[in-house]
């Protein structure tokens, strides 16, 4: 009995760390791989690329440098794409996936632009092969794991985008274009400004609202399907409320590198309408939107609390934000 015991307690020692290692190891790669990435200077880095491959600078150039940015920032960051992880710790995380689908979406929208609106001079005209294979690719669905994965997809996506870059630096007059008109951006900030909209209705639910329905409002012939309740309690579930957060920092962070990049391809456009600060206004408050959370958590206390609200602070950048697109968008289509 007595030499039964230290071979017990042996093998308890032995239980207990090859659980408690894995275990470790697991905390710490949750730990190494939450981070965001930081915001990165799309001018100097589509210059830099450009003379890495070649081409020559062009109108078109760094708006396509930041598209590319960001898609392969989603796929090679720290911890690569979690999205659509089904082992730990990858499956365990939701901040770092919730932040990713904010920036996809808004990859999403930039490629659609490049296709309908920016590599086109007029709605007759023939639409970008490479452009046109893109798009689609960056609409798979974000958390697919088999063959073909959602990495896959978007890694041929990129593979589109670069040579539709490397045609659009060509001298040659019948390779690939990209009209930096003001319509063409309008039409974009169009988009912008609905998924900023949405985004800021959804922060702003945290803390819960009554809202009156205000769907069918200026237009006394409109219909819906169904009658809307009102007023209505919309209130964001609890456990939801930082979902929401990473998706706006993440669509913001997104956000915050295509506009950057517009101001340079659209300056001349931007300066004929005015609107120069008008968009420079919208990047500052992107850019404040991406100060370090100074919590553990995102804290949901109440409006006028003793405890921050976090979603409340983003939705008020957001709101200013997308108040800003608004305001741009409506300068660009005047004539």
């Amino acid at each position: 009995m007595a030499i039964q015991a230290p071979r017990r307690r042996v093998w308890l020692w032995t239980a207990i760390v090859a659980l408690a290692l894995p275990l470790l190891l697991i905390l710490g790669l949750m730990w190494w791989w939450d981070a965001e990435p930081a915001p990165v200077d799309v001018v100097a880095h589509g210059k830099a690329r450009a003379a890495e491959r070649g081409h020559s600078v062009v109108v078109g150039t760094i708006s396509t440098e930041a598209l590319i940015l960001v898609a392969e920032t989603l796929l090679d960051k720290r911890g690569g794409y979690l999205s659509n992880d089904k082992l730990p710790p990858g499956v365990l995380m939701d901040n770092v996936p919730n932040w990713e689908f904010g920036a996809l979406v808004q990859t999403r929208d930039f490629a659609k632009a490049f296709r309908n609106e920016f590599s086109r001079s007029q709605t007759q005209s023939t639409e970008d092969p490479d452009l046109a294979e893109a798009d689609p690719l960056f609409s798979s669905p974000s958390d697919r794991w088999l063959l073909p994965s959602s990495e896959g997809q978007y890694r041929k996506a990129i593979g589109h985008v670069e040579e539709y870059l490397g045609r659009l630096s060509d001298s040659d007059q019948s390779g690939a274009q990209f009209y930096a008109r003001a319509d063409n951006l309008a039409d974009w900030l169009a988009v912008v400004e609905k998924r900023l909209g949405s985004l800021s209705q959804r922060l702003s639910a945290s803390v819960g609202q009554i809202r009156i329905d205000t769907d069918l409002a200026g237009d006394s012939e409109a219909r819906q399907s169904t009658p809307g309740l009102s007023p209505r309690m919309v209130e964001t579930p609890w456990n939801e409320l930082d979902d929401v957060f990473y998706e706006a920092r993440g669509t913001t962070w997104a956000l915050l590198h295509f506009l950057r990049a517009v101001e340079h391809d659209f300056e001349q456009v931007l300066r004929d309408k005015n609107a120069l600060i008008s968009l420079r206004q919208i990047i500052r408050e992107l850019e404040e939107s991406q100060h370090s959370l100074g919590s553990p958590m995102v804290l949901n206390g109440s409006p006028f609390g003793f405890f921050a609200n976090h979603s409340l602070v983003m939705a008020n950048y957001v709101s200013r934000a997308n108040a800003a697109v608004i305001d741009l968008r409506k300068l660009l289509e005047r004539g």
